[in-house]
């Protein structure tokens, strides 16, 4: 590594020591050295001298009802929404749930649809392709013995065969 890139990690991570650190305080000591610190300065640096500081927590203003009484009481219960209870919670979490797997279920289920169908549209541009080539297509009837099919059949298929991917499109 160069000097120079050296120069620029080293800078890099004091930078990032530096926000790191989170220095809430910050002052001019007596040596003229700026002091970054998360405690206070000591108690004898001058107000000038004192570069940052953390801001201070402004509460936040409550109005004041008065005293209360037995008709206010009901007023604020109602005003002031009751936080949901444990059991509620729990009710509304496996509802979301519930539902969250109905859709998982759904979607898996069109996901598998979709697949079956180009299945089947495949297949029938296959079945059409080997229909309409004009060669001689034999099959195995159930004794195992060969044959091939007759034109009446060939049409029937293709018709089929063209029913399926009337669908696909």
């Amino acid at each position: 590594m160069t000097r120079q890139l050296q120069r620029l990690l080293a800078g890099g991570a004091l930078l990032l020591m530096a926000h790191l650190a989170h220095a809430q305080y910050s002052w001019i000591d007596d040596k003229g050295t700026r002091v970054f610190s998360d405690r206070p300065p000591p108690p004898n640096t001058p107000a000038s001298r004192i570069l940052k500081g953390p801001k201070p927590v402004t509460p936040t203003p409550v109005p004041f009802e008065g005293k209360p009484d037995a008709t206010s009481a009901p007023a604020a219960a109602a005003s002031t929404p009751k936080p949901p209870s444990l059991a509620e919670q729990d009710a509304a979490f496996r509802q979301r749930m519930a539902k969250r797997e109905e859709e998982t279920k759904k979607a898996q289920e069109e996901e598998q649809k979709k697949q079956d169908n180009a299945e089947r549209c495949t297949a029938a541009r296959q079945e059409s392709l080997q229909l309409s080539s004009g060669m001689r297509i034999a099959q195995v009837n159930d004794k195992g013995e060969r044959y091939y099919i007759t034109d009446e059949d060939r049409a029937r298929r293709q018709e089929a065969a063209q029913r399926v991917l009337r669908e696909c499109r």
